[in-house]
């Protein structure tokens, strides 16, 4: 295996399914996993507690490239994200051949934090796990996390969902190279277990890294929304998810690239992604848009970040009604992870309506690692 600047990966360790080991290393950010010692930062997810506390993970490496070096870091913030404190990195084997990557934090319903991950070699989606780690000191800057446990096949690199039947939802990919790759995989108790439901099918022309997400609509179907080569794809369940129509092309224009979706508490649906709706543009005009009517039409469209290079918008809305997006800016050369925050107001209109919007605030500062070859 070779990564992006054709350097050759180590060896694998002596089993020949490493990538099903627990990590090797869950502690403290420091040494060669320092954020003075990054050449790649990227693809963030954000939760914030009842009591105000923001928590950002996404992953790093000390090479400029997605390969065996890459490993996941977990930050928090107890001042509204003016300060954050890098608290936990979770590493499968070091330079080993195996890479921690594709993190997502959810608080879920039963109040407690979670902290996903994928773990493979290269970027194989059919032999990936999701893995998690999960507290329920969520107001501690260091909460003791629970062991590291494999939940399912694939990759989770977008919110899990809770039902209104009481379900939580993973959308576990195997993507690129298998059919029936977006999957709905369930556990209707708390977590505890976990189960495949149904999947989509994205024809083999358009398949990518899928990056799907799921919306419960107002009459209880199941909307999917899947990352595909065109944009997004969508489908409809009307079954609980046993059952996915072949994914065809939605109304929203986009790049090859994540989005995020999420219900608001005022009912409405919240979009982030690049450019208008209706318009396709690079990664690029990061904005946010509302929409009334279970996503049958947007409206507004506040822009959080104009330039090339931004992308992977996640985040939540806080008791408090204020809304926290980060996304990650230039993964090799300025290595930011970023947060914006607003209201669904400013999304509504499209300008700053409320005076809660604040832009461009850094979370993280990648410096140092290795050259690009």
């Amino acid at each position: 295996m070779t990564n992006l600047d054709g350097q050759t990966a180590p060896p694998p360790r002596e089993t020949d399914k490493p990538f099903l080991a627990p990590p090797e290393y869950v502690g403290a950010p420091t040494g060669e996993r320092a954020t003075t010692n990054r050449a790649l930062t990227m693809v963030p997810s954000l939760a914030v507690t009842p009591g105000g506390r923001l928590w950002v993970v996404w992953y790093a490496g000390v090479t400029p490239a997605e390969d065996w070096n890459n490993y996941v870091v977990i930050a928090t913030s107890d001042d509204d994200g003016a300060t954050w404190r890098e608290v936990l990195a979770i590493d499968p084997d070091g330079l080993g051949s195996v890479r921690a990557f594709d993190p997502e934090i959810w608080l879920s319903p039963d109040g407690a934090l979670r902290v996903f991950w994928a773990q493979t070699i290269d970027l194989e989606g059919a032999t990936a796990g999701v893995w998690e780690i999960s507290t329920h000191d969520v107001e501690s800057p260091a909460p003791q996390w629970t062991k590291p446990r494999r939940l399912t096949d694939g990759v989770m690199m977008c919110k899990p969902v809770a039902l209104s039947t009481g379900e939580w939802v993973l959308p576990a990919s195997t993507w690129r190279t298998t059919d029936h790759s977006a999957r709905m995989v369930v556990s209707d108790d708390a977590g505890r277990s976990w189960f495949v439901r149904g999947a989509c099918n994205i024809p083999a022309e358009v398949r990518s890294f899928d990056e799907h997400m799921l919306v419960e609509r107002l009459d209880e179907s199941l909307w999917m929304l899947v990352r595909t080569r065109y944009g997004i794809g969508e489908s409809v369940s009307t079954d609980g998810g046993v059952t996915w129509p072949e994914l065809t092309p939605s109304a929203l224009a986009h790049a090859d690239s994540r989005f995020f979706i999420t219900r608001l508490q005022s009912g409405n649906l919240l979009l982030v992604k690049h450019g208008a709706i209706t318009e396709k543009t690079g990664r690029s005009h990061l904005t946010a848009f509302i929409s009334k009517d279970d996503g049958r039409t947007w409206m507004g469209g506040l822009l959080l970040d104009e330039r090339e290079n931004v992308s992977y918008p996640d985040g939540q809305q806080a008791a408090g009604g204020t809304i926290y997006i980060v996304y990650d800016f230039e993964r090799t050369k300025a290595r930011q992870i970023l947060l914006a925050s607003f209201r669904e107001e400013d999304a509504a209109t499209g300008e700053a309506a409320s005076n809660s919007v604040r832009l461009r605030q850094i979370v993280s500062q990648g410096t140092g690692g290795q050259e690009k070859g």
